[in-house]
């Protein structure tokens, strides 16, 4: 290698060093703020579906199943445990669409109060 091709290739670095730094700093000014899908009603009957069945008369009557063969399970062991463990489970499938309702439905209350100073922290700008 002599020095003109050696002179080339750091002159190469350094654009793409450049080029890279500059992306950078575009990508910290412009932030961009996360907002949760709100789309894909696709599947929405079926949710319903589910839910109504495991809180209408068919979970009920589930629920009361998994209590019941609770209450044989601990005669036959005489233990108190699976009776425990029937009306956690029937507890469980009654109160799980509430639970996964809650989880992917999470939002922030105040969040147009919050919005604002995240923007001012996250580029110190305060666009």
């Amino acid at each position: 290698m002599n020095v003109n091709q050696l002179a080339n290739a750091s002159s190469k670095n350094n654009t793409l060093f450049l080029f890279m730094g500059l992306m950078v700093v575009a990508f910290l000014l412009v932030p961009d703020q996360a907002h949760a899908g709100t789309g894909g009603t696709a599947f929405d009957d079926v949710w319903v579906t589910l839910k109504d069945w495991t809180q209408g008369t068919l979970g009920r009557i589930v629920a009361g199943a998994m209590i019941l063969v609770g209450v044989v399970g601990g005669i036959a062991r005489q233990s108190l445990m699976a009776f425990a463990m029937g009306i956690g489970g029937g507890m469980g499938l009654y109160n799980s669409p509430t639970v996964v309702e809650s989880i992917m439905s999470a939002t922030l209350e105040n969040a147009e109060k919050v919005i604002p100073t995240v923007v001012q922290l996250s580029n110190g700008l305060g666009l």
